[in-house]
């Protein structure tokens, strides 16, 4: 009966992270070892980024990094971690981390938002990670618009600066006499994107 009961335990790997020396891990891991304990959970592994800002990239975070990886390769059935923004501070890179788990059948748990993605309810979380992505796609757009407008208002040009139209006499008298593209627009400090625009409008 026992034997039975071991083979259904999920692996738990925690994730505990600090931005400061001066903080501690220890009761984030006090806390997760125990909720464990109360789900029937197993840990085997522990990731600590002890003093590491939250800000930094994956790659900057070396046991979350370890964490990603070995989550791909199922070395545990569930991730838990103290709180959200002990995962990232960026939305993207939360959704992100959260569609990696999802996609290798990793679930989630984090202990302060009270989510847990092996329950029916929590597995509602991962189906919302499409919504957050749009909004954060959407809110960045409206940001450029905004950006845009403001600089209309202001009277900035936008784009590309147009080119004189002595610039465009000099293309297209070089053009006629034979001269090659790249060559125009080195001996006019211009870009061969440019030259080709000046020949195409001018045709």
């Amino acid at each position: 009966m026992t034997s039975q009961k071991n083979t259904t335990l999920k692996r738990a790997a925690i994730y505990i992270r600090v931005s400061t020396d001066g903080q501690t891990v220890e009761n984030q891991r006090l806390e997760l070892e125990q909720a464990a304990e109360r789900a029937g959970w197993v840990i085997v592994a522990v990731y600590d980024d002890n003093g590491v800002s939250g800000a930094k990239s994956r790659e900057q975070r070396d046991a979350f990094d370890r964490l990603c990886k070995e989550a791909t390769r199922r070395k545990f059935d569930v991730v838990m971690s103290w709180s959200v923004d002990r995962l990232g501070r960026s939305l993207q890179d939360l959704i992100g981390f959260l569609s990696e788990l999802h996609a290798v059948g990793v679930d989630l748990y984090l202990h302060q938002q009270g989510i847990d993605t092996t329950t029916p309810a929590g597995k509602a979380m991962f189906q919302m990670m499409g919504v957050f992505a749009e909004f954060e796609r959407a809110m960045i757009q409206e940001r450029v618009k905004a950006g845009l407008n403001r600089a209309k208002a202001q009277g900035k040009t936008l784009g590309r600066p147009k080119v004189t139209g002595k610039v465009e006499n000099a293309v297209l008298a070089a053009r006629a006499q034979g001269t090659g593209k790249r060559k125009i627009a080195r001996q006019l400090g211009v870009g061969v994107s440019t030259v080709n625009r000046i020949i195409a409008e001018a045709a």
